[in-house]
């Protein structure tokens, strides 16, 4: 490939989306259902106040494209989360993959989900062979410098929180089960709770007063409690007013005075 003066635009000289594969036929298996759930419960939770939901792209288990030197070199995070980019491909068309060179922002967070065959990679703790792609970690936090990675045990449901600090990944100490993300207003915890009809921890966001943010299905129950509640109110306002009349009647009638009920 040779250079030009001025350089070419990435969209003009390297794949694009619609270039690369969405699918690596050589991983084996589908995501099993916690792999499919917690991502899910990640993305209704997730609504950072100071970014536009237009402005705001997650995804799980989606080819990631880093490297521009290899085109089809790619990694799969469970999930993770880009700002300030479309929700859609040029503001147009669903993504099959991120392509890192032609979005020209890199992700913010990634979660991965631990489990015994990807733990090691996860963590950092694989030899590398030269003749082969980096592993996760390697990628996240030299080549993309993801500001945030993210581990979840899902055997121990141990989460462990890494940031970016210079240039490696320092493990943060947490005191308890949750990390505030100041970037996002958004904190990050396990959750006890029931998702899905599966009780459980799970992780989840959380907002400024340390309270879960509630998913789609949560709110429209809590609405739906809520205008229970307020029939509720307005049914017993209606009774006391009912019994009130009553008590006017009988003291006018007690006077001998027949009161106009109509």
């Amino acid at each position: 490939m040779y250079q030009t003066d001025p350089p070419r635009s990435p969209k003009d000289v390297l794949p694009t989306m619609y270039d690369l594969p969405s699918e690596d036929p050589k991983e084996p298996g589908l995501p099993d259902q916690f792999h499919l759930l917690q991502p899910r419960l990640l993305d209704e939770t997730f609504r950072p106040q100071n970014y536009p939901s237009d402005e705001i792209f997650v995804a799980s288990d989606l080819n990631l494209y880093y490297d521009p030197r290899h085109p089809l070199w790619h990694k799969r995070p469970d999930w993770f989360a880009v700002l300030g980019v479309s929700r859609l491909y040029e503001q147009r068309d669903l993504r099959l993959s991120y392509v890192v060179w032609q979005e020209g922002v890199d992700p913010f967070i990634v979660v991965e989900l631990l489990s015994p065959s990807t733990e090691k990679e996860d963590l950092g703790q694989t030899l590398r062979d030269i003749e082969q792609p980096p592993g996760k970690w390697e990628v996240y936090e030299q080549i993309l410098r993801v500001p945030y990675y993210v581990v979840f045990d899902r055997y121990k449901y141990q989460f462990r929180v890494f940031k970016l600090n210079g240039a490696r990944y320092a493990e943060v100490t947490l005191s308890e089960s949750r990390f505030w993300i100041p970037e996002l207003q958004l904190g990050l915890g396990v959750w006890q709770g029931r998702y899905q009809d599966v009780e459980q921890p799970w992780l989840r966001w959380y907002d400024w007063t340390g309270c879960w943010i509630l998913t789609p299905t949560e709110q429209q129950s809590q609405r739906a409690e809520q205008e229970s509640q307020r029939a509720e109110q307005e049914k017993q306002r209606a009774e006391q007013e009912k019994q009130r009349a009553e008590r006017l009647i009988a003291q006018l009638r007690s006077l001998g005075i027949e009161p106009d009920v109509d």
